[in-house]
């Protein structure tokens, strides 16, 4: 059913009057930041975060129009009517069922005519199984010895996820086991990992959908070469994640374990199916991955049940649709104080800009407003010797800090002009945000803070895996939130189909010329010509 177009909705036309006085000095979020119970006020407790947006440009009566637009695009239905199976990715006709991978309910959820839960705690079941030999030594490589070393092998939501959460989570890493990640196909990343590896002892762990994506393709035959070269049996060194029936999944090309994906699940919203269910597994265990997946399900559930108005990852995507859409900021920054979050920013950046960096509505409606914004990050307190200077003078954009209330490691508590360097990180954490929003005047202009820089604090009680799983959650959501009051899909991705097609054509001229070294590119345009001749050539002048 064809929705209202966006912007001729009351919601958003008292949005964008009320937007408009928000350049006046009155409006500095030094004035907001004084008003009465601003803090409580502006501040949630739910699925297991704490979540601050007291210094975002914005008051109540906003907040209230903010959450009648929400109401009006029917966000909390659509997102229930997700878990439970509906059809929400439109334009492919399909489910978007990656919360289902982490449901412990035990209800049954149907897409098209079928509940999913029986082959889901298949492939989970399986999963652990071999986790468990492999880390137990049960199940070893050609030669007999047990595997030390993994290398995924994977590109796009096939590693990022789990890079960011086996990042997150070393610290539980215990099984002797080493990860590593091949996914870019430039061969300086191979060259990296197999001067790392021990060959008798590696498991390589292919993760693709169709097992058509080139990269992977290229990455995995590279990994065959490897291994025949050293005398072993890749049948007895490969896992793949791959669709059913997929050239992955053929049992005229063996390998020790062929795990499942379902089309219902993207990429990028893949990390608590078994795309990141099986490294993780060996990596971490996998009673660390079902903790994990326990604390997704939590926001998951908070996310689904909780009043709009106390609605963590609602709260996040209509703020987040304010500053775009009504106050006019083209970028947002996530910074988490805690670096074994290093990784969070890549795979949000990919989580959100593939979801939501859309042109039309999931109906082909071209929009008449901006969608997604450009999202970018780096662990505090790198960041504010990267890029601080910018947001603190230069032009704007609004943050996420996220900080974590007990490291992993307790035991380092020298003390240094007396403090811990976790508290000298709470310091920055605490300082900065506040820097941003108030500013400061000084008598010379260049030592003049504006301020009037908005930011929301999402806390965590800690690193645990539960957490971990709450924050991957809490950002699934907030996209989704912010896509559904958009009407656009934020579960197809063919954005990413234009270069990929016409890298095929280059390419075939590349083999062409592998095969016959006379093959001419004269026939291709000046810029193509000259790419091409300085690669075959090795050198970039005529």
């Amino acid at each position: 059913m064809t929705q209202r177009s966006l912007t001729d909705l009351p919601a958003w036309t008292d949005l964008k009057e009320h937007a408009a006085p928000f350049n006046r000095p009155e409006k500095h979020l030094k004035h907001l930041l004084r008003e009465e119970d601003r803090f409580p006020g502006f501040s949630r407790r739910g699925g297991g975060l704490f979540f601050d947006f007291s210094r975002q440009r914005i008051d109540r009566a906003a907040l209230d129009r903010l959450l009648d637009l929400a109401e009006s695009r029917g966000v909390l239905r659509r997102f229930r009517e997700m878990m439970a199976g509906a059809a929400v990715n439109v334009t492919e006709g399909r489910a978007a069922l990656h919360t289902a991978c982490r449901d412990f309910s035990g209800a049954p959820v149907t897409a098209a005519g079928e509940d999913v839960m029986p082959e889901i705690r298949r492939v989970r079941d399986e999963t652990r199984t071999f986790a468990r030999a492999v880390r137990e030594g049960r199940v070893t490589g050609s030669t007999g010895k047990p595997f030390r070393d993994l290398v995924v092998i994977g590109i796009g939501g096939s590693y990022l996820g789990p890079l960011f959460v086996s990042e997150a989570l070393g610290a539980y890493a215990t099984g002797g086991l080493r990860l590593h990640y091949l996914a870019n196909v430039d061969i300086h990343n191979f060259g990296k990992i197999v001067s790392l590896i021990d060959p008798e002892r590696t498991l390589w762990i292919v993760i693709s959908k169709s097992y058509t994506t080139p990269e992977t393709l290229a990455n995995s035959r590279l990994a065959y070469d490897f291994m025949a070269e050293k005398g072993l049996d890749p049948a007895k060194h490969v896992a793949t994640v791959t669709a059913k029936g997929s050239p992955g999944d053929d049992s005229a090309n063996p390998v020790l374990r062929a795990f499942h994906m379902f089309d219902f699940i993207g990429g990028r919203y893949s990390v608590s199916s078994a795309v990141g269910g099986v490294p993780l597994s060996l990596y971490l265990g996998d009673d660390i991955f079902e903790r994990f997946l326990k604390g997704a399900q939590e926001m998951d559930i908070h996310a689904r049940d909780a009043d709009a108005r106390d609605n963590l990852p609602l709260l996040a995507a209509l703020i987040s649709i304010w500053n775009n859409n009504f106050l006019g900021y083209t970028a947002e920054a996530v910074i988490p104080y805690a670096d074994p979050l290093s990784e969070l920013p890549a795979h949000i950046q990919q989580l959100y800009m593939e979801s939501n960096g859309k042109r039309v509505t999931e109906d082909g409606r071209s929009l008449d407003h901006p969608t997604g914004v450009i999202l970018f990050g780096e662990p505090g307190t790198n960041a504010q010797h990267s890029f601080f200077q910018l947001a603190h003078q230069g032009r704007p954009f609004p943050i996420d800090f996220i900080g974590v209330v007990r490291p992993q490691y307790e035991a380092y508590a020298a003390v240094s002009k007396g403090v811990t360097n976790h508290q000298e990180l709470w310091a920055n954490l605490i300082s900065q945000p506040m820097a941003l929003a108030e500013g400061k005047d000084d008598e010379k202009p260049e030592k003049t803070f504006p301020g009037n820089r908005p930011s929301s604090t999402l806390m965590l009680p800690d690193l645990s895996p539960e957490s971990v799983g709450r924050l991957l959650a809490f950002y699934e959501a907030r996209t989704v939130f912010e896509a559904f009051i958009w009407s656009i899909d934020p579960f197809d991705q063919f954005g990413v189909e234009l270069g990929k097609v016409l890298a095929g054509d280059i390419r075939k001229e590349m083999a062409a010329r592998n095969a016959d070294p006379s093959h001419s590119f004269d026939h291709l345009d000046e810029i193509r010509q000259f790419y091409l001749k300085a690669l075959f050539r090795g050198e970039t002048d005529e």
